[in-house]
This record gives structure tokens, sequence and C-alpha cells, in this order.
């Protein structure tokens, strides 16, 4: 791995913890044990740093629920695995989505991460679409948009509540909550 992997790979959970504010060049530097001009020399501004990280976890993401769908899986096994995708980030130590906390920052961050930012969630309401546009092929396309996007912010306020309160058994009850009303299918 090399350093500016090293230090994406130190950042994201730092990020996932405490948000784009939390990020700190200085700790960066002294979790990869170099000097803070290092950092900057693969990251000119936090604002580089923070759009390479989004970046990198959208990608990320990106792969893992596209390959869902590669693999052949149904929609409710892909619903499943979405939602299990957010509980695993609070099992890390009570982490969030990375993006969904530097959404909680938005007015505070600089374009380019604003730009991954939008982008992770567009991803996510499109890849919901898509999925659910399988369940139901011949539901109109508005109706479509609309469910994923209520999905997408339904699980994402899941697991920012869950994760107030320090609970995975609150977010499975939120979630079983989702399901037994209808928002989640399967």
């Amino acid at each position: 791995m090399n350093k500016r992997d090293e230090i994406l790979a130190a950042a994201r959970p730092v990020a996932q913890a405490h948000g784009y504010n939390g990020l700190s060049f200085r700790d960066l530097a002294k979790a990869v044990g170099v000097k803070s001009a290092s950092v900057h020399y693969h990251f000119p501004t936090k604002g580089d740093l923070g759009a390479a990280l989004a970046g990198r976890y959208r990608e990320e993401t990106r792969a893992l629920l596209d390959g869902y769908l590669a693999a052949g899986l149904d929609p409710a096994a892909c619903l499943a695995r979405y939602v299990a995708a957010f509980r695993l980030a609070l099992e890390r130590d009570n982490r969030m989505c990375l993006c969904g906390i530097m959404a909680a920052e938005y007015d505070d961050l600089p374009d380019s991460v604003k730009a991954e930012v939008t982008g992770f969630a567009d991803d996510n309401v499109a890849w919901l679409g898509r999925v659910l546009a399988l369940l139901d092929p011949g539901r109109p396309d508005e109706a479509v948009n609309q469910h994923a996007l209520a999905i997408h912010a339904a699980v994402a306020g899941a697991q920012l509540v869950a994760r107030g309160r320090g609970s995975l058994a609150l977010y499975d009850r939120i979630i079983d909550g989702y399901r037994r009303s209808g928002l989640i299918p399967g």
C-alpha cells in the first residue's frame, strides 16, 4: 500500500466517527508515521483529502451494490444486504456511513466534497430504484424513484438514531418496522 492509500485508510475511520471536521492532517500524519508535510504532498488541502476519501467510499459502495445485482441476487436479498451494509458501520465502533456523516456537515464542506457526498446519495437512490423496478417492473418511474429515496433516507436515519443510542438492537428494530410497514420490501 502506498502512502496516499495509507493516509486514506487512516482517515476513513476518523471521518466515519467524527465527520469531515474531525479530520486532522497532524493526527493522520502521526497515525501513518509521516510528517504533516507528507500528508499535504498527497492532499494539498483538507478539501482534497475529503473529496478523495468520499470519492473512494462512493466508488467502493457503488461496486459493492452493483456486485449484488451482478451476482444475480434476488431483489429482496439485495435490499437485505443494503440494510446490512449500514448496520456494519455501526458494528465497527458505532461508526456512520462516511458520506452520511459528511452530509450532516454539508454547509461546511468544500464544493468538491459536497459533490461526492451528493453523488453518493444519488448513486444509492439510483441503485435502490433498479432493485425496486425488478420487484415491480410495471411501476411508474416516479413512484420507484420516490420509494428508493424514502428507503435511502429511512435506512440512513435508522443508522443515525441507532448510533445516537449506541444500539445495534435499535437499528434492527427500526429496520424491522420499515419491513413490516412495507417501506422495505422483502
